[in-house]
């Protein structure tokens, strides 16, 4: 096996590949990058759950396969001066040249290295990479850690004519997203369930503005841009029916500027840590939102200017929950919609198209 290729290319792979390279595994092989030239250089990486798979412009001249430890071979390349990398292996041994630096170092036989999972193609969309990764970083936050409830640990990607939807939930909240696509194959509507950690990786390979492909395979979701794509196993369950779980009659509506109502419950949590849990009391009247909150090292209060009567509604919200809906809401005025004080609060845009919806569940408040 015998290649050449430049510093910062096969850098920019190595750093892909091993975004899903186990980190501690019972197989040694999978803490490692299979590295693969023939017609092209392949490298990949795999955890048993998410693999990905990216190709880099070599000069190939004698093909071959082996497996390298991922954080060495990582290590290594990034220390390397900017210059072409000489990669030549026999026997497992591998001697790696760049300028006046020189490694040899042990691979494995890549037999070891389990294959990535084949998806076969039931349906298929396309979309913009820069939507798909706007719209998993404004609904990822919502996805549930509790593994209790497998299917709520992933994002539901419902596909219906040419529209993709997106959601997440965990018990307290829900983010939903959606956007036209630019184009699909298959059935006018289908859906799957996506793994949270597997589409934070999905969020950090989509970096150019070209599209990107997401194929729906009978066990497997295969993410496909350009040089690179990543396979990860489809989550199975019941998931919830948000179509029924989103309020739609609410009595109380107010509008609100995004980073105004921010930064009123940031300055109120500043108070509130870890250990000194409280719930934000937000009080909702005409043209003024009042938020006050009290822990063990004392109380703090602020207000802010919103549009329309809040009726006096008094209702409670854990101060993280409420933060991160209001960061990821892409629009610059929200409007909020009630209708009781033990009711979810719905979040949406104030003017424009609805292309996102939270739910934050309130807190109970003890009385004053």
């Amino acid at each position: 096996m015998k290649f050449s290729c430049e510093k910062a290319l096969l850098l920019s792979a190595v750093a892909t590949a091993s975004r899903t390279v186990a980190v501690k595994s019972s197989i040694p092989a999978l803490e490692g990058i299979l590295i693969e030239a023939g017609s092209a250089l392949r490298l990949t990486g795999y955890n048993l759950e998410t693999g990905i798979r990216t190709t880099v412009p070599a000069e190939i001249s004698q093909s071959g396969s082996l497996v390298l430890s991922a954080r060495l071979f990582g290590e290594i390349v990034r220390k390397l001066p900017d210059d072409t990398v000489y990669f030549s292996a026999k026997n497992y041994m591998v001697n790696i040249k760049c300028g006046l630096s020189e490694f040899n170092i042990l691979g494995t036989d890549p037999e070891e290295f389990p294959e990535l999972p084949s998806v076969d193609q039931q349906n298929m969309v396309s979309i913009a990479q820069n939507v798909l990764r706007s719209m998993i970083s404004q609904t990822l936050f919502a996805v549930s850690d509790n593994e209790s409830r497998p299917i709520h640990t992933g994002s539901l990607f419902e596909v219906e004519r040419e529209q993709l939807t997106i959601v997440s939930v965990d018990g307290y909240r829900l983010a939903l997203r959606h956007e036209p696509t630019q184009g699909r194959q298959g059935e006018d509507f289908f859906s799957f369930v996506v793994p949270g950690a597997a589409l934070s990786e999905v969020e950090k390979i989509c970096s150019g503005e070209d599209s990107i492909s997401v194929v729906q395979g009978a066990r497997h979701v295969l993410f496909q841009t350009g040089a690179t794509i990543l396979v990860c196993r489809r989550l199975e369950g019941e998931f919830l029916n948000y179509k029924n779980a989103i309020p739609r009659n609410n009595t109380i509506k107010i509008t609100g500027d995004t980073k105004a109502l921010l930064s009123s419950i940031e300055r109120v949590s500043l108070i509130i840590s870890d250990k000194l849990k409280s719930p934000l009391r937000c009080v909702f009247q005409d043209g003024v939102l009042l938020i006050t909150t009290k822990t063990g090292i004392g109380d703090a209060a602020d207000q802010c200017p919103i549009q329309g009567d809040g009726q006096d509604l008094e209702i409670g919200f854990n101060n993280k929950y409420l933060m991160d809906a209001l960061k990821a809401a892409p629009a610059e005025r929200l409007r909020l919609e009630f209708t009781s004080g033990v009711a979810p609060c719905l979040i949406l845009p104030a003017e424009g198209e609805e292309n996102f919806v939270y739910m934050v569940l309130p807190v109970r408040l003890k009385a004053n």
